[in-house]
């Protein structure tokens, strides 16, 4: 079990989750449990996921949930690219964002591959 407050990829994720929030203030009223709600789920899903699989006793089980995270980013940066394209957020901001969305996916990707190889045993034991 980690903390998973000491995780540079939660991190990420998090500084994410709150610059989602901030962008999607500005969004439309009538898009509240529309795009905005499904934005921010999606965002909140990335963190919340990488905490529940810090959670785990095992590194397969983590592994999954960082998985179910990065489907998470994928889903993120969709719904970004189309509150872009319907003009709720600047090009220039939407790929800001997109941007955190792919190095928070690469990470993952990273973090998954590692906690799938073998555990190595240092000469200490």
């Amino acid at each position: 079990m980690r903390d998973f407050r000491e995780l540079k990829v939660w991190q990420k994720a998090h500084a994410l989750t709150l610059d989602v929030y901030r962008a999607t203030k500005s969004f439309p009223r009538e898009e509240l449990y529309g795009l905005t709600s499904q934005i921010r789920r999606a965002a909140v899903s990335i963190a919340a996921n990488i905490a529940e699989g810090a959670g785990k006793n095992s590194r397969p089980e983590f592994a999954r949930f960082l998985q179910i995270a990065s489907g998470s980013a994928s889903e993120l940066e969709y719904h970004l690219l189309l509150a872009g394209d319907l003009g709720y957020l600047s090009s220039e901001f939407c790929h800001g964002l997109s941007e955190q969305v792919v190095e928070t996916k690469k990470m993952l990707s990273s973090f998954t591959q590692y906690l799938g190889k073998p555990k190595t045993v240092g000469a200490e034991g």
